[in-house]
């Protein structure tokens, strides 16, 4: 079945050129023109990923984000027409996976939500036997695509597991930017460090709020690597 991506944009035009790149993919689309639309749509029917401008008028997308993200944990892709640094660590903080910066090119966008639904699949598929992996009050099972820290379950986006998988792999091993990179996006398209940097900042708030400290240690110039695992006191 082809993956069902929810297009949200308050430009006609540009929702236009993203659903016809995505159906040239193979993949089936539904719009809709503004955030009420948006969480009517997605409350209607499943979907796989949804492709969000931020800077929408009366409900913007970091919004519609908030208000999805209280039951869902589906992928999201971020639109913006400014490179604003705020916009970005708050996209991602809200649980955001991924962002795109107008104008940008159809081929780039499709080759970043190919990239999501791909960790989606191998993190659900039925024929992945990776084992599960534990550190301290960590552990992951990459079958069911779960992730808990003493006991509690973290509700990491696709991008956010297939990092945190990465680290435990080699738990005391220094993973730089470029490496933990590569193994979410498949090196395929360019991503900056910043938006990796988000992202871990991300993942050690989810870890934190499960009861977790000093998860993820920052290797100043080198990278990061996974810290004692230990719950809180």
């Amino acid at each position: 079945m082809a993956p069902r991506i929810l297009v949200v944009d308050d430009d006609s035009h540009i929702r236009d050129v993203i659903c016809f790149a995505l159906e040239k993919a193979g993949m089936a689309t539904v719009v809709a023109r503004d955030g009420v639309q948006a969480l009517d749509a997605f409350r209607q029917g499943a979907a796989d990923l949804i492709v969000l401008d931020i800077g929408m008028p009366e409900m913007d997308g970091l919004e519609v984000c908030r208000q999805i993200r209280k039951s869902s944990e589906v992928p999201i892709l971020f639109l913006s027409a400014r490179d604003d640094e705020i916009d970005r660590i708050l996209g991602l903080e809200l649980g955001g996976d991924d962002y795109v910066t107008k104008p940008f090119s159809p081929r780039e966008l499709v080759a970043r939500v190919n990239v999501i639904l791909r960790r989606l699949r191998l993190g659900q598929g039925v024929k992945d036997t990776g084992q599960a992996l534990a550190w301290g009050a960590l552990s992951l099972d990459p079958v069911q695509h779960t992730a808990r820290f003493d006991g509690r379950e973290l509700p990491l986006t696709a991008i956010e597991f297939a990092i945190l998988r990465t680290l435990i792999a080699r738990p005391r091993q220094i993973f730089s930017r470029s490496h933990i990179l590569d193994q979410a996006y498949g090196g395929a398209i360019h991503v900056s460090d910043r938006t990796i940097d988000s992202h871990i900042r991300n993942i050690r708030s989810k870890i934190q709020k499960a009861g977790g400290d000093s998860v993820i240690e920052t290797v100043h110039g080198v990278g990061f690597r996974l810290g004692r695992c230990e719950a809180s006191p």
